[in-house]
C-alpha cells in the first residue's frame, strides 16, 4: 500500500511540473495546455487521496474516522473511496460517477425554478414517468416555495456514484429555507430520482 501512496506522490509531482514547464514553454495567452496540465493535477491529487484512505483502512481506520477526517458522513466517505463487491455475482461495483452529472443536476435545477417542468419530466426514466407526472413536480416545487419562499442561490453539487446510479446532491438556499436536490442520474443520463430534502443532505 505504501508502494501506491509512493506511486500517486510521484505521478502527482510529474503533473505539477510539468504545469510549471508548460507556462515556460507556451505563449502567455494560449492558456489550453495550463488548464490540461491543472486537471491531470487534479485526477493525481484524486489518486493520492484514494491511497492514503486506502492505507488507513488498510491499518484499521474505520469509515467514521475516514468520514470525518473529510468533513463528510461515513457513507459519503465509504461511496467515495470505498470498493463495494455486489453479493450476487462478487464483482466489483466500483465505476466512475457520469462524468457531467453536475452540470446535469444544475440544469434541472434551473427548469424547476424556471416552472418548465416538460424538460425534466423528459428526462426521467420509465419507472420516474410512471410515478411522477409533471402536475405533481410542478405542485412539489410550489409546495416548497409556499414553505420558504424563492430560490436565492444553490451550491455546487456534489456527486458520487451508488451502485448503477450516479446522485448528484445540490445545495439550495431559499429565502427562509435551505434544501438539497438529490437527483439520481442513470449512465444513460436519464433520471431515475428527483427528491428536495429539507436541510443539507449527509
Amino acid at each position: 500500500m505504501q508502494s501506491s501512496l509512493t506511486s500517486a506522490m510521484r505521478d502527482l509531482k510529474a503533473h505539477m511540473d510539468a504545469l510549471l514547464a508548460a507556462r515556460v514553454l507556451t505563449s502567455s495567452d494560449d492558456w489550453a495546455v495550463s488548464i490540461g496540465r491543472a486537471v491531470s493535477i487534479q485526477t493525481a491529487a484524486d489518486d493520492v487521496m484514494r491511497a492514503v484512505v486506502g492505507q488507513a483502512r488498510q491499518e484499521g481506520a474505520s469509515w467514521q474516522a475516514v468520514g470525518d477526517a473529510l468533513g463528510v458522513s461515513r457513507q459519503a466517505a465509504f461511496q467515495r473511496y470505498g470498493k463495494p463487491t455486489d453479493p450476487r455475482t462478487g464483482e466489483s461495483m466500483t465505476s466512475p460517477p457520469l462524468p457531467d452529472a453536475a452540470e446535469l443536476a444544475v440544469a434541472v435545477i434551473e427548469d424547476l425554478v424556471a416552472g418548465r417542468w416538460t424538460p425534466i419530466a423528459e428526462q426521467f426514466d420509465p419507472a420516474m414517468r410512471d410515478g411522477l407526472s409533471e402536475d405533481a413536480l410542478a405542485a412539489a416545487w410550489t409546495q416548497v416555495v409556499g414553505l420558504s419562499g424563492t430560490l436565492e442561490s444553490h451550491g455546487e453539487p456534489e456527486v458520487l456514484r451508488a451502485g448503477d446510479v450516479t446522485i448528484a446532491n445540490t445545495a439550495l438556499w431559499l429565502e427562509a429555507g435551505d434544501y438539497t436536490a438529490r437527483i439520481a442520474f442513470r449512465d444513460d443520463r436519464t433520471i431515475a430520482g428527483l427528491h428536495l430534502v429539507e436541510g443539507k443532505a449527509s
